[in-house]
């Protein structure tokens, strides 16, 4: 693993968990950034949850996904590989596996994701935001209760608050370094209350990122996921993470909406995209729909944040993801205001 960024390389810290921040990773691999990602540590589902019943670690789920992102060849064999699962085995896979049983061996889950770097000849560094074996709960907008991870999107309604148990988890060191030693740091994209928060939640995670000279950025989710977020704005997302620990640290937003034009086929392309989609994403329109973001909505935001990037980062291939190129260079406009620190 290249732990170290070359003389004058911006370094950037991503902030998230899930499907979406490997996106912000290859973005910011993409705009010439040395990258550590910052990985929350509540998933208790699927496979990454079996695991962590049984074995009592922390998720290894999230930590794979970055993994591969930062891998020398992260399309070659040895990276799908580590994505590869086995149906007759729990559906684990092997990345996984990989990182349970060097956990389990060398003892350490830092020195596991260490050895899976090499192997992979991963450029950046993955850390997790804490080793505490930290449970996420959190309540609905109707006043409702849920406790773990993979329950929270089993509401009748949008969450309006999240937090830890325990509520004060230790951070790592290299998470905290790595953000107080960044020029920009990225939060998202990626489930706003299940993949990015509970990485604020953790109080030396939330501490650093208001003590770093680093420009912070929020990258909203394109698609309004039911459950977790359903119903809520553009506006209601960043509103959502400014509430639970961002509130005048927060220096620019980027958000999606299409073109006018293609306003109408975007929400076709949605349609067909949950259509045809996995068929553990449920069916039919009502799983998915773009974020809503009015004009009213937006000079609202500008007034709580410095900078509000809006623009269409529809990817034709996958309606509900940035585009990759388009994310690079938005994010890449928001590290040349980055101050030189003539490395």
């Amino acid at each position: 693993m290249s732990a170290y960024p070359l003389p004058g390389q911006v370094r950037a810290v991503s902030i998230g968990g899930g499907t979406g921040q490997p996106n912000a990773i290859r973005a910011l691999r993409a705009a010439g950034c040395f990258v550590t990602a910052i990985v929350a540590m509540a998933d208790d589902g699927g496979s990454t949850g079996i695991i962590r019943q049984e074995m009592g670690m922390v998720p290894p789920g999230d930590i794979r996904k970055c993994l591969v992102a930062m891998a020398a060849d992260p399309a070659g064999p040895l990276a799908r590989a580590f994505e590869h699962r086995f149906s007759f085995a729990d559906n684990h896979s092997l990345g996984n596996l990989l990182l349970a049983s060097l956990a389990a061996e060398t003892g350490s889950f830092g020195e596991a994701i260490e050895l899976c770097g090499e192997m992979l000849g991963c450029h950046g560094k993955v850390c997790p935001s804490t080793m505490e074996n930290v449970v996420l709960c959190g309540r609905t907008r109707d006043g409702m209760e849920f406790r773990g991870e993979a329950t929270l999107g089993s509401g009748p309604c949008a969450l309006s608050e999240v937090w830890l148990s325990p509520r004060a988890p230790q951070a790592t060191e290299a998470a905290v370094e790595a953000i107080l030693e960044a020029d920009v740091v990225v939060l998202g994209p990626g489930s706003l209350f299940t993949s990015v928060i509970p990485n604020i939640l953790v109080p030396g995670i939330r501490d650093a990122l208001h003590a770093t000279s680093a420009r912070k950025v929020y990258v909203c989710s394109m698609a309004d996921m039911q459950g977790e977020t359903w119903g809520l704005s553009a506006e209601e997302y960043v509103a959502a993470l400014l509430d639970h620990g961002m509130e005048g640290c927060l220096d620019a937003v980027l958000l999606h909406k299409p073109l006018e034009a293609d306003a109408s086929l975007a929400t076709r392309r949605f349609r067909a995209i949950t259509q045809t989609g996995p068929s553990d994403m449920g069916t039919g329109d009502e799983f998915f729909r773009p974020v809503p973001l009015s004009e009213e909505s937006l000079r609202r935001l500008q007034a709580r944040v410095p900078l509000v990037i809006v623009r269409d980062f529809s990817d034709p291939e996958h309606p509900t993801w940035h585009d990759l190129s388009k994310l690079k260079c938005a994010l890449r406009g928001v590290i040349e205001t980055c101050p030189s620190r003539q490395r």
